[in-house]
């Protein structure tokens, strides 16, 4: 069964999904939908209480959620998802004034993705549109799409080494992120203020480019040489961040300022609306 994992924004409150390419249908996180349409801190918590409400909803639990890996600040975990079928059961059992507009979203995504199989190029613009809406500047936007294309390609290259997504994975990033920024990735999310954000979504533009350079040279490494076990792949990868190092070293020293800041995607676009509303 493939499985491809996105981020879908429902009145600009993200929803982890997956596409299960076999039956055509989107899933999508549970405790995601339930904590946008209650406003809930603890969804975990809400989802029990609700279940102990609605008996029927718990006898059927079972065949309304799938466990799926779904990534986590944590790395992917085992994660409670349903397709709009069973979402549409679960709602039954929220009281919420958007639960009608909810039911209009989850028959969106699902044409919004048949068209996108047929059109990739769709795919694309409406990422663009998606960070337009959450006020990202375009020549960030076309940052970030690049550093999703290079990212990509990074971790089919790790696939063909024989590298096991998750634990892996995040142990190579930590190297990369830390050998060319001097920071591993929760080291560099703490002074950001951030918890489940995801890193790139709040890099400047030049932080970006530098983490682009890092995991780009690190894919072409890796081409050149073919490492074999998990630890000639950590080789490579702190190889593929030093390439970036320098140029941040470099940049530094020119400038007299750090690369790596403490700005985040809020922080930085009220920086920028400041001097605006000034004029």
């Amino acid at each position: 069964m493939e499985k491809k994992s996105e981020i879908k924004l429902f009145e600009e409150r993200k929803v982890r999904t997956i596409w299960n390419a076999e039956t055509e249908n989107w899933y999508f996180v549970v405790s995601d939908v339930v904590q946008i349409l209650t406003g809930t801190k603890d969804p975990g918590d809400y989802i029990k209480k609700m279940r102990k409400r609605d008996r029927e909803l718990a006898k059927g639990w079972g065949q309304i959620v799938t466990p799926l890996s779904v990534e986590t600040p944590g790395g992917k975990q085992p994660t409670n998802c349903a397709n709009a079928e069973g979402l549409l059961r679960i709602i039954q059992s929220i009281p919420s004034p958007k639960a009608e507009p909810f039911k209009l979203w989850l028959a969106q995504v699902g044409s919004e993705r048949l068209d996108e199989m047929q059109d990739p190029e769709l795919t694309i613009d409406r990422a663009l549109e998606q960070y337009l809406k959450l006020g990202y500047s375009e020549n960030w936007i076309n940052q970030r799409l690049k550093s999703i294309e290079i990212r990509k390609e990074l971790t089919d290259e790790w696939k063909r080494r024989g590298m096991k997504e998750r634990i892996q994975f995040a142990t190579l990033t930590d190297i990369i992120t830390k050998t060319w920024s001097g920071k591993n990735t929760k080291e560099y999310k703490s002074p950001k203020g951030l918890k489940k954000e995801n890193l790139r979504d709040n890099m400047t533009n030049t932080e970006l480019i530098l983490n682009m350079l890092a995991e780009a040279s690190t894919k072409d490494i890796s081409q050149a040489t073919g490492p074999k076990t998990f630890d000639e792949n950590k080789t490579v990868a702190q190889q593929g961040g030093n390439v970036a190092k320098v140029a941040r070293l470099e940049l530094e020293k020119k400038t007299g300022k750090n690369v790596v800041t403490e700005l985040n995607a809020k922080t930085a676009l009220k920086a920028i609306a400041a001097p605006k509303q000034k004029q």
